[in-house]
């Protein structure tokens, strides 16, 4: 088995390595801090979103350092770079929730879980820069605008899911619908990258630019009608009550947020890729 020592000493070895070390760090100060009586499910997603990444950076080392990333059957680049970029958008995201929702002027260990996540945060952005700068070797779709879009929307949609309470969405035939538009635009996409990831979208009988364009199309008409429905429901004879500090009321406020914020994703996405493929001369890259 040939070893690649090049792997660690080059900047984003080092970067990946220090990433390796804070996110376990941050996983160990909130585990140790105890699980919160209330938002349980935005500590679960502080915790995964540490624990994913120190397991796929860890792993992303080893199979850089024994050369194994060369045998794998997928484009390798482009998974780094998905990685990446998803990565950032994790410790961003705990970098603002977590100390919103768990750390007070005495708890020294939350404070120290946010603190640490700003740094992983700043790493990983690097991580995305040091990836993008490498000559030559970013060709594939999730390095494109699209592609860097279709991973924002799957991480929209998972901050949407955090919060979204089955109590409160079974509540009318009108929520319900908003919630399988965000289910099957989120698996949809995450089919999408897959698919170019794995090198497979020359499987397909037709052509996959449009097959990305018709499901962009798609989204953006059914995201139009969550847009409209999911306040219009959501917020039907239910005021925020008085006594809320962090309630469920809070988490329908963060859905309506997201689905705007993922409608206008869709949007953009479905104009760069109808651009790409009808007005310049070669289709998204696969």
């Amino acid at each position: 088995l040939e070893v690649g020592l090049k792997s660690l000493i080059l900047p984003i070895g080092i970067v990946r390595m220090v990433e390796v070390v804070l996110t376990c760090i941050c996983f160990a100060l909130a585990a140790s801090a105890g699980i919160p009586n209330e938002t349980k499910s935005h500590w679960a997603w502080c915790m995964f979103c540490w624990c994913f990444c120190c397991f796929t950076t860890l792993l992303i080392i080893i199979l850089e350092f024994t050369n194994l990333n060369t045998k794998v059957p997928i484009s390798w680049e482009d998974f780094t770079m998905a990685f990446a970029m998803l990565a950032t958008l994790m410790m961003v995201t705990i970098a603002i929730i977590y100390p919103t929702f768990f750390a007070c002027s005495s708890c020294s260990r939350q404070i120290g879980a946010s603190a640490v996540s700003w740094l992983c945060f700043g790493l990983y952005a690097a991580e995305v820069w040091l990836v993008h700068k490498r000559p030559g070797e970013t060709s594939g779709f999730l390095t494109t605008v699209p592609g860097l879009l279709k991973i924002l929307e799957t991480f929209v949609t998972c901050i949407i899911f955090m919060s979204l309470s089955p109590v409160e969405y079974r509540k009318s035939p009108g929520t319900e619908w908003c919630v399988a538009v965000y289910s099957l635009c989120f698996i949809f996409s995450l089919l999408i990258i897959f698919l170019t990831i794995a090198k497979l979208s020359s499987i397909f009988p037709f052509s996959f630019d449009n097959v990305v364009i018709s499901f962009n199309i798609l989204a953006v008409a059914m995201y139009a009608t969550a847009v409209v429905i999911w306040p219009l429901y959501a917020f039907d004879n239910n005021s925020r009550p008085t006594d809320c500090k962090s309630c469920p009321w809070d988490n329908l406020v963060v859905v309506t947020f997201m689905t705007v914020i993922n409608f206008l994703v869709y949007i953009g996405d479905m104009a760069y890729s109808v651009k790409i493929v009808f007005f310049t001369q070669h289709g998204l890259p696969s």
